[in-house]
């Protein structure tokens, strides 16, 4: 995501962005990102679930894992990155209500209050949002509390996740994601089927559901999708299988991505106001390739901080850390809540 946002906020331009190119305009690497991030989230966030005697806990857990991290984020931008960038003298700034509004509007997920006064990192419809990509946090929750509503009603089955895949891709198809809860809508999609991964998890070997065929199916279908102007259509399903695939194939070594702790989250609410602050500081004059090898490790550090310093000590306590499971011998993944 910080790799794709580097096009745009360097050359206030999408056109450059591989996947964009690739595609005929019809999706960019951060959004696609989003796409694997939400079927990953649908897949562990049904097994947190099940896996969760207390709903209650459940819902704690899920708070957990996304304020703590995400206030923290905030202030930095309030507090840091605000004072250093805005063109008003200090006490102007933190006189004005809108300093404020931003902090607590976007602390209860109202992130459409995305400015802060006098904050403009360069000239341009975009130059001066904060932290663009807060955007799919709403939607993030959104989809919790669905699960969360399905569980208790006894709803969490294989059919009904298939048929949110079914509703999630005609909301892709009649593009809903500028109505009102239309952005949850269409990525309901990519969540549902993460949930369908999870649902399937015990027969992946008797059916042979990891089966590599199968993954070049999907890789077939993703690419015949593009001529037919049907990418983010036909994401929920093929992409959405290949992220599975990709995670639980015994198949593929481990990677040992979580060695520093969980960097995903910090990665994600950092990049964006990370990269515009490299685009303020260089004079709106550094190419994409600059922004991007200057705020990809500017970021990592933040969001091993964050993890360190204020998600991993905010988490449920009797939370076990494991990473996205890969079943073996045939049984049930281990639990991540």
């Amino acid at each position: 995501m910080i790799f794709s946002h580097s096009f745009l906020l360097a050359e206030n331009s999408q056109d450059h962005d591989p996947l964009y190119a690739l595609t005929g305009g019809q999706a960019i690497l951060g959004v696609v990102g989003v796409f694997v991030f939400f079927t990953i989230s649908g897949y562990l966030i049904a097994q947190s679930f099940e896996q969760t005697r207390s709903p209650p806990v459940f819902l704690a857990k899920r708070a957990l894992r996304i304020f703590p991290g995400l206030l923290a984020c905030l202030a930095v931008c309030v507090f840091v990155i605000g004072p250093l960038v805005t063109a008003l003298p200090l006490r102007d700034y933190f006189s004005r209500p809108q300093t404020w509004l931003f902090l607590l509007h976007n602390a209860v997920l109202d992130v459409d209050y995305n400015r802060l006064p006098g904050v403009e990192f360069w000239h341009g419809n975009i130059g001066g949002i904060v932290n663009g990509p807060l955007w799919s946090l709403p939607c993030e929750m959104l989809m919790y509390l669905m699960l969360f509503a399905l569980g208790l009603c006894r709803l969490l089955t294989l059919p009904v996740c298939l048929l949110l895949v079914a509703i999630g891709m005609s909301a892709i198809w009649f593009d809903t994601a500028g109505e009102t809860f239309g952005g949850a809508l269409w990525l309901l999609g990519f969540f549902a089927a993460g949930m369908c991964g999870y649902k399937l998890r015990g027969r992946s070997a008797s059916w042979g559901l990891l089966d590599g065929r199968w993954a070049l199916l999907a890789l077939l279908g993703l690419g015949l999708s593009i001529p037919a102007h049907r990418f983010i259509v036909a994401f929920p399903i093929c992409g959405g299988y290949l992220t599975l695939w990709l995670a639980l194939t015994p198949r593929l070594p481990p990677l040992r991505a979580a060695r520093f702790g969980d960097l995903s989250y910090g990665l994600y609410i950092y990049g964006w106001p990370v990269e515009q602050c490299v685009v303020y500081w260089s004079g709106a004059t550094a190419p994409w390739w600059a922004v991007f090898l200057i705020a990809a490790p500017a970021t990592a550090a933040l969001a091993f901080l964050s993890w360190h310093l204020v998600e991993r000590p905010s988490r449920w306590r009797s939370r076990r850390t494991v990473h996205l499971p890969r079943p073996q011998n045939d049984q049930p993944a281990a639990a991540n809540p």
